[in-house]
């Protein structure tokens, strides 16, 4: 990865040819070497870190004008901080195989008059001249060490950089998924659209189940491109291919969930089950349970008595150690219903893509990501009110 991003970026090469101590990591440009003064004029030594924007999987700019720093705040040779620097206290999460940066602040010093610098050789030099120019006066620093790193940990689950997270500064949010193994049972209309949604998420291990074939009415109910190739072969074979080369860690399979294939499920620590069949969702609960692992469940009902759609969704959530008491409340149907014009409507996309959008974010609630106040244990939509109500005490079940 070091040499791509320095042969396919001029200005990180011309970083590198400068002799600056170039490394990258997490999405950031590492420059480590960079000498400072600090409160006493002593010497210290330093490493800024800016963020990276992959423009495809070679290609980078720069995030903003400006940068982070490990260490204390740079000063004069008279002992006065240097001014014009902005920012503050900050934290910038990097790999282990940066463990010796440790980000203590973020400096701000746009240029004048663009506003922004040209490339990431300008960057780093007009830092480097406030920041160390003291500390080469005094001292004779030499903050060109020509020592580059080329330590650099590929993405454990994307095949692609994730920038955003970076840029956002929410990785530690996801420290909830770790050790995270997710089962989705279930490839229909929801699970397929649940799917699409979770291999986009930090969940180092994604598993898939579903038997069934892939057919043109599956296409309607389904996120992605339909091509010819894809019809009269397995759900699994298509899904498995279209996400293969976006993460590790996915592994779809086209079999069923049932007590000839309950192996599958070991080793999982959440699931959800997006079947439509009520007597597969009993036994499926059963062996969940029976294995200690923890699920949401989604499913709705429609009807037309009013002559357009109306119905619910639903989201229910099975915690490990309330699974048994919330499965005997029947919150979710345990027989097939003969009524339901679901199963023969293909135009409701939407109300799957709703649904599994419903139990991802109760799911990352549960882990941490998102803020919970409620603690919902069972959410319903109504489709004629667009009203959604939850419950989160068994008393009120």
């Amino acid at each position: 990865m070091f040499q791509k991003l320095v042969s396919r970026n001029p200005d990180l090469a011309r970083l590198v040819e400068r002799g600056y101590a170039v490394a990258f990591d997490s999405n950031c440009l590492v420059v480590r070497d960079i000498p400072y003064l600090d409160e006493h004029g002593e010497l210290q030594w330093g490493a800024i870190v800016a963020k990276l924007v992959f423009l495809d999987e070679e290609s980078v700019a720069q995030d903003d004008h400006q940068v982070y720093f490990a260490g204390t705040h740079p000063h004069q040779i008279d002992g006065t901080r240097i001014g014009n620097l902005g920012g503050g206290a900050a934290t910038i999460q990097l790999s282990k195989a940066s463990d010796d940066v440790a980000v203590q602040r973020s400096f701000s010093n746009k240029p004048v008059p663009a506003g922004r610098f040209e490339n990431f050789f300008d960057k780093i030099e007009s830092y480097v001249s406030i920041i160390s120019g003291p500390a080469i006066e005094l001292y004779g620093a030499n903050p060109f060490t020509f020592r580059v790193s080329e330590a650099f940990e590929a993405d454990p689950i994307f095949k692609f950089q994730d920038t955003l997270t970076s840029r956002a500064q929410i990785s530690d949010l996801n420290d909830g998924f770790a050790g995270e193994t997710v089962a989705v049972i279930g490839l229909g209309g929801t699970g397929a659209y649940l799917l699409d949604l979770l291999v986009k998420t930090q969940v180092p291990t994604i598993r898939a189940f579903d038997g069934d074939g892939y057919h043109v009415h599956t296409a309607f109910r389904s996120p992605g491109r339909l091509t010819p190739d894809e019809l009269n072969i397995p759900k699994a074979n298509v899904y498995g291919s279209r996400y293969d080369n976006f993460r590790h860690g996915l592994l779809v399979e086209a079999i069923y969930i049932d007590e000839t294939t309950a192996d599958r499920l070991d080793g999982v620590t959440f699931a959800f089950v997006c079947v439509d069949k009520g007597s597969s969702r009993a036994a499926i609960f059963d062996l969940l349970i029976s294995k200690g692992i923890p699920f949401i469940d989604v499913g709705m009902g429609l009807n037309r008595k009013h002559g357009s759609i109306g119905g619910m969704l639903r989201v229910t959530y099975y915690p490990a150690d309330q699974a048994v008491e919330m499965r005997d409340r029947q919150l979710a149907d345990l027989s097939d219903a003969a009524d339901d014009i679901y199963r023969n409507n293909v135009q409701i996309g939407e109300l799957n893509a709703l649904n599994a959008c419903l139990a991802l974010i109760r799911y990352k609630q549960v882990r941490g990501f998102y803020l919970d106040e409620e603690g919902y244990k069972h959410m319903l939509f109504g489709i004629g009110s667009l009203h959604l109500v939850g419950e989160s005490s068994f008393d009120e079940v």
